[in-house]
């Protein structure tokens, strides 16, 4: 059987047509020609060099590796004493850099610092020395009260400079309504933080595809607007064209140049604040223990002034607080709801504006006490009315807050509500 199968192969190897074997034997040919022993068997017997077109080519997966990219430097993490990197910025804008500029006072000194003075501008990226507080454009311990003078001329001329010729109130009523909400959906929320540094970024990014920029104010930094309004314009040198509550028109100015914008620089995190001494003392000041118990006891159970909704207009509320200490002489408001940090800054602007003197902010509650020898303060320009068109052209100017006699605070008289300048009381209300 098996001398039958050998037979009937080779009968079939033999029976191969001439074509294949003839293609069989070209292909070895051409494969020992091209091999480097045959190469140099040819130059040795027949000293005979082929041509270029004969030589064996090499591949260049084997004598070529693919070259490889360079290694990834190792990360390394930021480091106060790497002076390798991003050069040194230097900034000539001529005010102090801080984390809010409206809900800090350069007035009030801290008595503690809650960490080091780390700068939230990242190591080596600013010129200026991080106070744990603010980043000084003067140096502290070299600065005099003329240099203030000059930082404030300096800051005017900047202002000029940019906003030039004013606006005509054409002008101003049509910017105005470019801003307003059916027409355009861009908006900057300014929240409880207030005006914060890099917020003055986000404005200046606005600022390069609109002339004017609608900005919604809610929640703390409604208390004090003038206060707001006077640091929005100081620090980005526009002008405030328009206002109607907590909503803001900012315009830029007519020589803004957005390829000339202020360099600011962002800062990387949140700095912690610093302490400040206790708003609520054990016993307030010219009473004992048991009458600061008992007036605490007493103010949480008077009838409530106002309830705070969460992010909220609370431009109304110090006007409120004055004419209510006419006839009470403890004031309770409700803040049930919001947080407990966002409370006691209202309590620390009402104690500064009204003024007043802070009893406790237990259950919630804000309740201020008028004191023993209250007066009424004297109008002080305030309270903003409720909407500013802004039609006058003679009220420009860098601060332009600085009111006239408003037509919008509230009286309180015999317990009925009256709008300022009405100078009889309605006609059911006798008078003497």
């Amino acid at each position: 059987m098996l001398c039958f199968v050998a037979n009937k192969f080779s009968r079939r190897k033999k029976l191969l047509p001439p074509l294949f074997s003839s293609t069989r034997n070209f292909l070895s040919a051409a494969a020992t020609a091209h091999s480097p022993s045959a190469s140099s068997k040819l130059h040795s017997k027949y000293t005979f060099t082929p041509p270029p077109s004969l030589k064996p080519t090499r591949s260049p997966n084997l004598s070529d590796p693919k070259p490889q990219k360079p290694p990834k430097p190792r990360y390394r993490p930021p480091s106060s004493l790497d002076r390798d990197g991003p050069p040194t910025s230097v900034n000539n804008l001529p005010f102090d850099f801080r984390f809010s500029y409206s809900e800090s006072s350069p007035t009030v000194r801290p008595i503690g610092l809650r960490e080091p003075k780390y700068s939230p501008f990242g190591p080596g990226r600013l010129d200026r020395v991080w106070t744990g507080v603010c980043a000084p454009v003067v140096d502290p311990k070299r600065g005099s009260p003329e240099d203030e003078r000059k930082l404030e001329e300096k800051r005017r001329r900047m202002w000029e400079k940019i906003q030039g010729e004013p606006l005509s109130s054409a002008e101003r009523k049509a910017l105005a309504e470019r801003c307003q909400r059916h027409k355009t959906k861009r908006q900057i929320n300014l929240g409880r933080d207030g005006l914060t540094h890099n917020m003055l970024s986000v404005i200046h990014n606005h600022w390069k595809h609109v002339e004017a920029v609608r900005i919604k104010c809610m929640g703390v930094p409604t208390v004090n607007m003038k206060n707001l309004c006077s640091h929005l314009e100081e620090k980005t040198f526009g002008k405030i064209i328009h206002r109607h509550g907590g909503f803001i028109v900012l315009y830029r100015g007519r020589n803004y140049d957005r390829k000339k914008r202020p360099e600011i620089p962002l800062m990387l995190w949140k700095p912690h604040e610093p302490v400040y001494p206790r708003l609520i003392k054990t016993t307030i000041d010219g009473l004992s223990i048991e009458e600061t118990k008992e007036m605490r006891r007493r103010g949480l159970a008077i009838p409530v002034l106002t309830k705070l909704a969460k992010n909220g207009y609370y431009a109304s509320l110090v006007p409120m607080v004055r004419d209510s200490f006419l006839t009470d002489e403890l004031v309770r408001i409700d803040c049930r709801g919001l947080p407990r940090s966002d409370y006691k800054k209202i309590g620390c602007k009402l104690r500064d504006l009204v003024p007043c003197i802070l009893v406790t902010f237990d259950k919630e509650q804000i309740v201020v006490w008028r004191g023993k020898d209250y007066k009424p303060n004297k109008e002080d320009g305030f309270l903003l009315p409720d909407r500013e068109p802004f039609d006058d052209d003679a009220k420009d100017g860098l601060f332009s807050y600085q009111e006239e006699e408003e037509e919008c605070s509230v009286r309180f008289l015999d317990g009925e509500l009256l709008l300022k300048g009405e100078l009889s009381p309605p006609s059911h209300t006798r008078t003497s």
